[in-house]
Order: C-alpha cells, then structure tokens, then sequence
C-alpha cells in the first residue's frame, strides 16, 4: 500500500490542508484497500466477516464500514502471538507489545513501510506542537515492547530533532540531563512529568527555570485542570499525543499549539469512529466509545478497533481532519460505585480544585457487607498550611455534588502516595471477586 510521504520540515503535508472532500475520497480508496488485506491474510478476521455475512465488495461508501464486525483486543489476545499478522513473517521488521496488566499481551507487527508510516504521524505530530529541526527533544517514555519510547525517538528522528533517548526511570539523572542538556521538548506520561517535577523541587530547583518550553504528554487520560497545573508549575506548553499500540503507538492523534483544543486525529492513516454502549454508530459531537480503522497497514491492519477510550469527536479547527474531546476515561477504568458511574479522571477534577493539595491521588475501593465504598487519598503540598479536616469536608461535598457519591477522604503527607515512572495506577480494588 503506497502512502504519502510527511514533510520533515516547513509546510504542512498536503493532505492536512485539503478539503473534506478531498480527504474523504482518499480514505475511502485506502479503507476498500484495508478492508480487503485484513479479509484475504487475517484468517480470524475474514471468519467474522463470514459470520457477519460481509465481504470487502459491501463497502460501496465510508458508512458501510458500520456493516463490518468490531476488532476486540480478545481477538488479539487469541491470535497471539502472530496470528493477527496479515503478511509474513519476513516482512515483518519489528515486533511490540501492549502494556497491558492482564492476561496476554496483545503483539504489533511493523513493516518497513510500516514504521515509515509511523515516524512519519509522529513527526507530523511534533510539527503540531510547533517542535521544529533546531529542537531537542528529551524522551521519558520507557523504550523496548512498550510502542512509547521507540515511537516518539524515530518520529523526532524523521523531524530532524536532536534525540536525547533517556527512557523512563532514574528521576535524578533525568532532572539532571534536562539541567545539562537544555532540551527544549519533553515527552512522557502527565503523571511521571509530576514526578520529574517534584525531584527538580526535591533538589532546590525551580522547575519554571529549565529551558523546556513543551511538554508532549501521552499514553494516559489527563484533564484540563491538569494541563492548567502543570503549565503554572513548569511554565511550558503542554499538549496531548495520543496513540495505541494496537492501532500503531504514539501519533494517532496530537493537540495543535495554535489552539489547544483536543488532539486532531490524522484521518489519512486512521478512520475513527464512535459508538454508544450497544455498539450503534453515533454522530460527531455524541459521546460515546472510540473506534478506529487503519487505513494504511500492512503487517497487521485493524478494521474497527474498540479503544474502550470514551470521548466524542468533533469539527477540525487547526486542521481539516476531525478532532476529539478530552478522553474522559476508559469503559473498563469505570468504577461502578453504588448504582453510580465514576471515573479517576472525575475524581482528579475535584481534587485539583483545591490548591493546598497536591495532584497525587489514589482510590481504593472496597465492600463493607453490600455496599460499596470508596476512599480518596490525597496529599497536602510541601508548601501547605492545610486545615485536614476542612480539605476532607470539602472534598467530600464537591465529590458528592459533581459526582454523585459519598466517599471517605484520608489527607496523607506529601510523597506518601506511591509515584509512577510510567502510567500511574490510580485504583486499587479490594472488593471481593464475584
């Protein structure tokens, strides 16, 4: 499958510029291609088709694709290890692996023409967030099966950035690589971006003081109010990539500098889609489950891949393509509480509306007889005189009035909440299997 090179410097590729129409035409031609090459060398996915009673010809406009089964990460998980590869094996030129916590993990296969493609959405991806050739971009994503690292070194690669491959972990060599180093871009998970920040405090520096002026935060749900700390704390951009491993890794999507306003999806590679809770198709601006489709593909194409990340899509701004709202959390992060739908990510907005606390939280959940409970930790700031008993009063009634539950508030001292170098684990839940 052939594709359009991306720029490494000055102008936006074409196709970011075109017109709706324009684009629409070119997906259509690449999913009739996807489409096919998953029915012909996916033997597991032609089987659902054939189940579905569809075949690759049905696809006579963009809206036929709702005809097509879903992907599901347990199709993955039982194709594994490479069963969901469509060419190959020596085609394939590089292998990853899902960060998942549970059961097997699910494998990505890249062609040559592959990784291309994905340098490619990730430069695309840098240039958006107004990183340029004369950058250097530090990286504290963690390297090796995990897409991050590897994804975001060879796109700031292709951009011609100066690449300082630091990985994730050793938070003082990291402070102390961006004291002597100066580099201008970081990109690593919001959480451990906290926790470089409290190592440079830890060490008597004020971390507005480093030269970095961009942070490119991936590979977890973060809210608006988390940008609005962090932006105050380190004085830098902060923006939204946003990527899977499934779909490709980093560079699915990214937040435009110019506008800060959701992660524009880069439609020419990857088809999104939004479903509600039976699966329907629902309209851009309806919130519901992400869907992709890629477009491009080879070693391992996926045809309307449920993300399980919630959020709605809307109209391009910065670009043509569509963009999406803040990912509100995941389907299978929600925590049931009472007859009640929560997500961390609620929780997080209270939190942080309180300036005596830190963003550091966690949930523990937990059955007394037969009800569920649950219990906020949170940390008060090195810096704060803090009143624990009025934090805990008025948290719990802007939990209870946002949210809708009652919840048991325990103020730790700071550092007490276990730190992340990766995604932050936010829940821990005792309640007894069923």
């Amino acid at each position: 499958m052939q594709t359009t090179d991306v720029p490494l410097l000055g102008e936006l590729d074409p196709i970011e510029k075109a017109s709706v129409d324009e684009l629409r035409a070119l997906q259509f031609k690449r999913m009739k291609w996807s489409l096919e090459h998953a029915y012909q060398n996916v033997a597991y996915y032609r089987a659902k088709c054939v189940d579905a009673q569809v075949h690759p010809d049905d696809l006579k406009h963009l809206d036929d694709l709702q005809k097509f089964p879903f992907t599901t990460k347990e199709d993955l998980r039982k194709a594994y290890p490479f069963d969901s590869f469509a060419v190959p094996m020596e085609e394939v030129v590089r292998v990853h692996a899902s960060s998942g916590t549970t059961g097997k993990p699910t494998v990505v296969g890249y062609t040559k023409q592959d990784l291309k493609v994905w340098a490619g959405v990730v430069a695309r991806s840098l240039r958006a967030a107004g990183v340029s050739h004369h950058d250097r971009v530090h990286v504290a994503y963690g390297y090796g099966l995990f897409t991050g690292g590897m994804g975001a070194h060879y796109g700031a690669e292709e951009l011609g950035c100066t690449v300082i491959p630091m990985s994730g972990g050793q938070t003082e060599k990291q402070v102390q690589l961006m004291r002597d180093f100066d580099p201008d871009v970081i990109m690593v998970t919001p959480s451990y971006m906290l926790v470089i920040a409290d190592e440079m405090e830890r060490q008597g520096l004020d971390p507005r003081e480093i030269k970095l002026r961009c942070g490119i935060f991936g590979a977890e749900p973060w809210t608006n109010k988390m940008r609005d700390e962090m932006e105050a704390r380190l004085g830098i951009d902060c923006l939204d990539i946003y990527g899977l491993s499934e779909v490709i890794g980093p560079g699915v999507a990214q937040e435009c500098l110019e506008t800060k306003d959701g992660p524009t999806i880069w439609e020419d590679h990857f088809y999104p889609e939004i479903v509600d809770t039976n699966f329907n198709p629902l309209t851009d601006g309806e919130m519901g489950e992400m869907v992709f489709t890629s477009l491009t593909k080879e070693a391992m194409p996926v045809i309307r891949y449920r993300t399980k990340d919630l959020t709605k899509l809307l109209p391009g701004t910065a670009r043509t393509m569509r963009r999406f709202d803040k990912i509100t959390g995941r389907s299978d992060d929600m925590m049931i509480i009472r007859g009640v739908n929560v997500f961390p990510s609620q929780i997080e907005e209270q939190v942080l509306r309180d300036e005596r606390l830190s963003p550091h939280y966690h949930l523990i959940l937990s059955r007394k007889g037969h009800m569920d409970s649950l219990a906020v930790q949170v940390e008060r700031r090195e810096d704060g005189q803090s009143n624990d008993e009025d934090i805990k009063k008025k948290l719990s009634h802007h939990i209870k009035s946002y949210i809708g539950i009652s919840t048991s508030i325990d103020v730790l001292e700071p550092g007490a909440i276990p730190r992340s170098q990766g995604k932050a684990v936010r829940v821990t839940d005792n309640r007894p299997k069923e």
